[in-house]
């Protein structure tokens, strides 16, 4: 089959591709269409049906295996498929395994390397706290090494929880180094711990989409609930260092209106917020700038409020 990544302006598709999202819409002169959002373990790519009545269009749904014939063109600097015929896969016509987007990086290395970052926690209840969820809660383990980070944004693909953290992590590291007033036992278990909620917020692939309590909560309180539940099964766990690492969790979106229900208070839940910051909106513009071929500017990014450009390289 031909990946998503290797597709360029001009081509003509014609494979097999996981639809992760489909939805009816009417164009503003009235003509009903349908978006939809191609998926392979190598991204997405949206797709639009302009004659979703057009006999070649098989009647399929959302995270159905579909195979689409069309024309891939440019719009507003991402690529766009211009879809013709769809046909509805049936099982055993497709690997599953081809069409869950996965991390570039390797996950048992990643999930090593933030091992060690737990190794060398000096804090006795931060540590046994972080090996509670991390070493001896092998369900909780395997759901975070499994997850993604967003259900679009950044970070959307198997993995994408855990190279997010690691990369939080590793900042808030280098903060410590440039920063001596951060105590950082709290910092790094504040930034190992600051996203476990999206375990439970999302579903695993091929749905990765809110579950209920993603929906009622969101992923800041039900992580701040997964450390409420751990710390009160460790005995003697200093009251105000609970509270301290649960309002790093609280204010890590760092503004009411981004989602947070406190704002930072204290420096370690500023530091926080600044690294989680810095690698989703960086890992966004690396997604952005991957989705494309082109050079130049791209045109307006809702996400940065900017023309976005992507540099040219000598």
């Amino acid at each position: 089959m031909k990946y998503i990544k290797d597709y360029k302006e001009g081509d003509r598709i014609s494979d097999i591709y996981l639809c992760k999202h489909k939805q009816s819409a009417v164009t503003k002169n009235g003509k009903p269409y349908d978006n939809v959002i191609l998926q392979d373990k190598t991204g997405t790519l949206d797709a639009k049906i302009w004659d979703p009545h057009n006999a070649g269009i098989e009647e399929f749904d959302k995270l159905d295996y579909i195979e689409v014939y069309g024309d891939v063109n440019s719009f507003q600097g991402a690529l766009q498929v211009n879809v013709k015929r769809i046909r509805r896969c049936h099982e055993g016509e497709y690997n599953p395994a081809d069409y869950l987007p996965v991390s570039s990086k390797n996950i048992d290395e990643m999930k090593e390397e933030l091992l060690q970052f737990i190794d060398s926690i000096e804090n006795q209840y931060l540590k046994t706290l972080l090996q509670e969820l991390f070493v001896k809660d092998e369900k909780f383990v395997k759901a975070f090494t499994q997850s993604s980070a967003a259900k679009t944004v950044h970070h959307g693909f198997v993995g994408g929880l855990l190279e997010h953290t690691l990369s939080v992590t590793k900042l808030c590291d280098f903060y410590c180094t440039q920063y001596p007033l951060l105590n950082r036992d709290l910092l790094l278990s504040a930034a190992i711990c600051h996203d476990i909620g999206k375990t439970r917020e999302l579903s695993l692939f091929p749905q990765n989409d809110y579950t209920d309590d993603g929906q009622f909560l969101g992923h800041i309180v039900i992580g701040v609930e997964m450390v409420g539940e751990k710390i009160r099964n460790i005995k003697g766990f200093p009251e105000i260092l609970a509270s301290e690492l649960k309002h790093c969790i609280l204010s890590h979106h760092g503004e009411y209106e981004f989602g947070s229900p406190k704002k930072p208070a204290i420096m370690e839940a500023v530091a926080l917020n600044f690294a989680d910051n810095t690698d989703a909106k960086m890992q966004t513009f690396a997604e952005l700038l991957n989705g494309t071929t082109e050079t130049g500017w791209l045109g307006f990014n809702r996400l940065f409020e900017s023309n976005v450009m992507k540099t040219r390289l000598e």
